[in-house]
């Protein structure tokens, strides 16, 4: 056991972090007296994801005043780094091709792996009644990412399946199939340099980390490393870990023991603990310094996990409450309603209160903003990932790919080409020059497409204006506006015919450019759309620069590529992932995955949909077959039995974490009907019954709705 190495455990909001960068900075000292002055090997500082990584890193740099080097990573970044850096080790020891690797995003990555398994996805054994062919290909994609996280062969993956996974999810010949795709796949991507999430951990933990070479560099580079929220790391940290301790580096680790919000997506918290065996343990207050889980965690645990068993007394305390309605509409009203009167009562500011809900529907979502919107109150919503196909000013980009491009003519129509003229046309209002108002209002863009739009499945096209006989009715603003983005139309026409359009995304920044960037009209959100937009095309051109061409091969990328936004695969996601908007001042409204990831914490919380079943259920956040892969669970069958059990852990898990980051109150928001009218059962149901109502407080007018 090394003297160097600690690990500290807490529960959420004990000073694990606090505690962490103690350590960081009484090291600081050790590791530089032990290097030559010439040679200060930075700290390799580890967080759970890019967020923490960011506030991790400012926290550092500001403790030390940038006195020594650091670097900061996340798990899966540390990963990607070390295997584009040592590349040419991997091309020696596996006798790879001499090219530069690619990573391949999510949505390339399925389009690609989707092409290469079409035959199995249509006639072969990649089909399974009830799964869809999308769902089937990132079935097997996550699959290959779960086994490569946990350090397991992809050889193995069919075996696991069929011993793990009773007969009524799947047949063995799923299994081989899935197994034989996912050996493809990875193989595919090697020839061509493609690096995968799943092929990225498996070529770091399976070929790179054991490499004798890579050790002695690694060994070199760094005396110490800090790792914070362990419980949220995949099984192949430890290996990494397990290899720096063992060789003299110091090491400083938090652990959570309810933590694990990732586990379900490749993290494997139990795994991962047995690394305190290396490390001097530090244990911190079991209770956080704040939040309602040191009075009532226990107590909410019990009435909703034992229901029958716990004590049959109300939750009378005014740090509990129970807003609750009849239908679901009711309750976002008051919901948003409650909170407005608190805040003109200075009860509590806008950034002092949290609505988490277990599954954010676009109702709850525009209703919540509407209603606390008009009364002046901002909200923010945690990682908006919603589809960039959803934004105006994407779909009109996308339309305007189709008509310069020929043989697109399938994916336009009438509509498409009204919104187009819509959004296309914008121009600043003279009284108002932050206000954008369309030269092409949505009844003359209707007119124009209906009588101006000439459909044709190779080469659609935008007919002059007089071609509509009572073109006149139209007026001069809208006339002009039109005449002009027909004619910078045909200009790119003209160009691409005469090679001057070198690829796609050069159009998309032409027409940014000419249509849209006008200043600072642009919301923040509108921007990371087009930022978004801007990269996707960039990384697709470059895999398709990579690709061969052939006579079987698909011969419109265009097309695919428009399809591919269209379906929702890619959302609005560009680095920086951090609005530059401050959120401080806008109540949070989040998802318990995302809140949880966040690591905040508010006053005042809403748990809205308190009844609702999915508090029960991981959702998105547990990928297909996840359980399957963890280091205990290994080539053991999971049962509906287990399944229960998980799900019992991760909601005694969820409840103590967001309690603890309940500071002062929480409101249990709940309707007896959910929005499709069935009546909500949900396992908080128990914890609702129990609690005091919101109405049953009248000398509290702040409530009063």
């Amino acid at each position: 056991m090394s003297a160097e190495s600690t690990w500290i455990i807490g529960s959420v909001r004990s000073g694990k972090t606090t505690r962490l960068m103690q350590k960081f900075q009484a090291n600081l000292e050790a590791v530089q007296d032990q290097c030559q002055p010439a040679i200060v090997p930075p700290i390799l500082v580890f967080a759970a994801n890019s967020d923490n990584r960011i506030v991790l890193a400012e926290r550092l740099v500001e403790a030390i005043a940038g006195t020594y080097p650091i670097q900061t990573t996340t798990p899966l970044g540390f990963t990607i780094d070390e295997v584009l850096l040592f590349w040419p080790l991997l091309i020696e020891s596996l006798d790879l091709r001499a090219q530069f690797p690619m990573r391949l995003r999510p949505e390339t990555e399925q389009e690609l792996a989707t092409q290469l398994w079409h035959l199995a996805l249509t006639q072969g054994g990649l089909q399974q009644e009830g799964v869809s062919e999308y769902r089937m290909v990132r079935r097997t994609l996550d699959l290959y990412a779960l086994s490569s996280a946990a350090g397991v062969l992809p050889e193995q993956i069919a075996e696991l399946l069929e011993t793990g996974f009773a007969e009524t999810q799947g047949s063995p010949a799923l299994w081989r199939a899935m197994g034989e795709a996912i050996l493809e796949w990875r193989q595919w991507c090697l020839e061509r340099g493609f690096l995968s999430y799943g092929l990225v951990s498996e070529l770091y933990w399976r070929h790179l980390l054991p490499n004798p070479r890579y050790q002695q560099h690694l060994l070199k580079r760094y005396r110490f490393v800090c790792a914070d929220d362990v419980d949220e790391y995949p099984a192949i940290a430890l290996f990494l870990f397990e290899f720096l301790l063992k060789a003299g580096v110091g090491g400083c680790f938090t652990y959570n023991p309810n933590g694990g919000i990732r586990l379900g997506l490749g993290a494997d918290p139990k795994y991962l603990s047995s690394l305190a065996r290396y490390c001097q343990i530090e244990a911190l207050s079991e209770q956080p310094t704040r939040g309602l889980a040191a009075d009532w965690g226990e107590t909410c645990v019990n009435r909703v996990l034992q229901p029958l068993w716990s004590e049959p007394v109300s939750l009378s305390a005014p740090e509990i409450q129970v807003l609750s309605t009849p239908s679901r509409s009711q309750l976002l009203r008051q919901t948003a309603e409650t909170i407005i009167n608190a805040v003109e009562r200075a009860e509590a500011a806008p950034q002092e209160i949290a609505i988490i809900t277990p599954g954010l529907d676009a109702i709850a979502r525009y209703t919540l903003s509407e209603i606390l919107g008009k009364a002046g109150i901002e909200t923010t919503l945690l990682n908006d990932q919603r589809p960039l196909n959803q934004s105006p000013p994407i779909r009109a980009l996308l339309s305007l790919l189709a008509l310069v491009y020929p043989g697109n003519g399938r994916l336009l129509n009438r509509d498409a080409i009204a919104e187009m003229l819509v959004i296309l046309s914008s121009a600043p209002n003279p009284e108002q020059p932050t206000l954008y108002t369309p030269d092409i209002d949505p009844v003359r863009a209707g007119l124009l497409a209906d009588h101006c739009y000439a459909p044709s499945p190779t080469q659609p096209r935008l007919l002059p204006p007089h071609t509509f006989p009572r073109w006149d009715r139209l007026g001069h603003r809208a006339t002009t506006a039109y005449q002009h983005l027909q004619e910078w139309i045909e200009q790119q026409q003209e160009q691409l015919q005469n090679r001057l359009l070198p690829t796609p995304l050069v159009l998309l920044d032409r027409a940014i450019q000419r249509f849209l960037w006008s200043g600072t009209h642009l919301s923040y959100e509108q921007l990371a759309n087009l930022r978004e937009l801007v990269e996707t095309a960039q990384h697709y051109w470059e895999v398709q620069s990579r690709l061969p061409t052939t006579p079987d091969s698909r011969s419109n990328p265009i097309g695919q590529f428009i399809e591919l936004l269209r379906r929702g695969t890619v959302s609005a996601n560009p680095y920086p992932v951090r609005s530059l908007r401050s959120p401080q001042q806008s109540v949070i409204l989040a998802t318990i995955f995302q809140y949880r990831l966040s690591r905040m914490s508010h006053r005042w919380h809403f748990w809205l949909d308190a009844g609702s079943p999915l508090w029960l259920k991981g959702g998105a956040a547990v990928l297909f077959g996840a359980p399957l892969f963890l280091q205990d669970r290994l080539n053991k069958p999971w049962t509906e039995a287990d399944t229960a059990q998980a799900d019992e852990e991760r909601l005694k898990r969820i409840l103590l974490d967001l309690l603890s980051r309940t500071e002062e109150r929480l409101f249990l928001c709940h309707s007896d009907l959910a929005t499709n009218g069935q009546e909500q059962t949900g396992p908080l149901l128990s914890l609702v019954n129990s609690a005091v109502p919101l109405s049953s407080e009248p000398q509290s007018p702040v409530f009063t709705l």
